[in-house]
């Protein structure tokens, strides 16, 4: 199907603008995708308190955001949480991060520890992003496991941190979440190609909402510091998946690392892992990033929920 018309304004905007890659050599380009992605959308918070935390870790502490809804029983369910940003960029103020955990904790309702991750730039690469998220994990299983469900999940690169963690518990024989949930995760390299159709279709795309093969093999570099020999906790795809939890993976139609998060559906299913997929059609990378004003993101938060 076409992509969502609630998206068309922001394509217009977009149109014409380079690559992703190139914006930092372009100001002028740069500042319109700024303009355009900081756009505010309507959106009705719902009552939930906020608290900051530092959670223990190994060398130091890692910085979580506490999201509780009024009435919030002790053995609520909890949900650590992970946004994306090509393991270079996003906060806990983004949409994919603050929404996410604002919506769910009220819908399910729930406890969500929304996590600050160490970005990998000045010289910060794996395995220190995900150290921080799995000593998260561990900290929630320790303080609220033995009363509540814990779960974890993320989106984009936080998809393959949060499936990474959930990896790692398996394989340390430490206490697995109850849930996955991965939204357009990133989690091989190199991402498979899309099918063909797909492609054609995408080739209208503003060229700063793709993901090219340089982005890709960027964000890679950025991570693990290299794109050889990567080890399987640097992309989940390539790792031993059999042990984890139930997962529900949420796919972008147009999304050029849709590949990604349909092999990995495969490699869940052929490892014996029960799976739960749901096609965001007409829907970008990122549309978490938006708020439950598009319909498509607001099924996409009673899913998680």
């Amino acid at each position: 199907m076409p992509v969502s018309c609630d998206l068309q304004e922001l394509l217009n905007k977009l149109e014409g603008l380079p690559p992703l890659e190139e914006l930092p050599a372009n100001p002028e380009a740069a500042a319109i995708y700024a303009e355009a992605l900081a756009q505010p959308s309507p959106w009705s918070r719902p009552d939930v308190a906020t608290e900051d935390l530092a959670v223990p870790s190994a060398d130091g502490t890692v910085r979580v955001r506490q999201y509780l809804p009024a009435g919030l029983p002790e053995n609520a369910p909890v949900l650590v949480w992970v946004h994306g940003g090509g393991f270079v960029s996003g906060d806990l103020s983004m949409n994919e991060a603050n929404m996410v955990a604002t919506e769910v904790a009220a819908r399910t309702p729930a406890r969500v520890l929304s996590v600050d991750y160490r970005l990998a730039v000045d010289g910060v690469r794996f395995p220190v992003p995900l150290d921080d998220v799995h000593a998260v994990l561990e900290w929630a299983t320790s303080r609220f496991g033995e009363t509540s469900a814990i779960a974890i999940g993320g989106a984009s690169a936080g998809a393959n941190l949060a499936a990474s963690a959930a990896i790692r518990a398996v394989a340390r024989g430490s206490a697995v979440p109850s849930t996955l949930v991965l939204a357009y995760p990133f989690v091989h390299f190199p991402v498979p190609a899309l099918d063909f159709a797909v492609a054609a279709e995408m080739a209208a795309l503003p060229a700063v909402l793709r993901f090219s093969a340089d982005m890709v093999e960027f964000m890679t570099r950025s991570y693990a510091g290299r794109i050889a020999e990567l080890p399987a906790e640097v992309m989940p795809g390539s790792a031993t998946l059999a042990g984890l939890p139930k997962t529900l993976v949420l796919i972008s139609e147009y999304d050029d690392l849709r590949p990604s998060g349909e092999l990995f559906v495969r490699q869940l299913q052929g490892s014996g892992v029960e799976v739960e997929t749901w096609f965001a059609a007409g829907m970008l990378h990122g549309f978490l990033d938006r708020t439950p004003e598009l319909p498509d993101v607001d099924r996409a938060l009673d899913l998680i929920a």
